[in-house]
């Protein structure tokens, strides 16, 4: 058995990112009335799920580079509605002129390595056995409330700024560097560093964070938001000084955008 414990996490809405490339020749050959129509069904169907509900929150994004064109971001209460959603979407008329080219399955995540360490090491004082039952129900005692208290930020609505990034990230597990091999207290301290860093942005950057563990190729899932797109490479770079970064950080491709609102689809697709 590890002897390593694992910070425990609250978790919120079931995340759903899908990336599309757009058929612009197919949109432009398409006839004008039938088109307005289709972006007439599509866009009334977003609208309907734009306001944060106890169903979620979906947005969409124009996306830039050759990566994907275009993206919907879906909030909700579980893996099953998004699937839904998905359907939803590419059951559309409108849909033929899309190719879904990435997508990444992930769930709102807080970690709670202050709380976990300090539960930690509260119980070895005792002196428990570690992962014993009776260690396990003292240490879900002392975690439940505070995990209770997060529940609001685990079922966040998505920001109404103007610009979008995405990235996945993971922890490194090399033969020198290895995030898995050290002790909570020192993860704790790396990550309230990296903390510290990020709530410095807090007025121009709102930041969601997503655990994927199990469910996609990488570990987390960010989303930043901000109406200055400078403030991302801002942030992201100054991040990669704190040790949990330059010591632990991998990070996969970036995805950067503007939201697209549905009252906005019509001109966007056929002006």
């Amino acid at each position: 058995m590890s002897t390593e414990f694992p910070p425990e996490t609250a978790e919120g809405w079931s995340v759903l990112h899908e990336l599309y490339e757009i058929d612009w020749q197919s949109i432009k050959r398409g006839d004008a009335g039938k088109l307005r129509a289709e972006v007439q069904e599509v866009s009334e169907w977003l609208a309907g799920r734009e306001t944060l509900s106890d169903d979620g929150q979906s947005a969409a994004f124009s996306m830039l580079g050759h990566k994907g064109q275009f993206m919907l971001l879906h909030f909700a209460p579980s893996f099953d509605l998004c699937g839904e959603l998905e359907k939803q979407f590419l059951r559309t008329d409108f849909a033929r002129h899309f190719r879904l080219s990435n997508s990444y399955v992930s769930i709102v995540e807080l970690g709670m390595y202050t709380v976990s360490k300090k539960a930690v090491e509260s119980l070895t004082a005792k002196g428990l056995e570690p992962h014993s039952a009776e260690w396990r129900a003292e240490f879900d005692a002392m975690i439940s409330p505070h995990r209770a208290n997060l529940s609001e930020r685990c079922f966040t609505e998505i920001p109404e700024k103007k610009y979008f990034c995405f990235y996945p990230m993971s922890k490194r597990r090399g033969e020198v560097n290895n995030w898995y091999k050290e002790k909570i207290d020192r993860r704790a301290d790396l990550m309230m560093e990296h903390g510290i860093t990020g709530r410095r942005y807090a007025d121009r950057v709102s930041q969601i964070i997503s655990g994927s563990i199990g469910f996609d190729d990488w570990e987390w899932g960010v989303d930043l938001f901000s109406d200055e797109p400078l403030a991302f490479k801002q942030l992201v770079y100054e991040m990669r000084f704190d040790e949990a970064t330059s010591l632990y950080g991998e990070f996969g491709p970036f995805y950067f955008g503007m939201r697209l609102p549905a009252s906005k689809w019509s001109d966007f697709f056929v002006s």
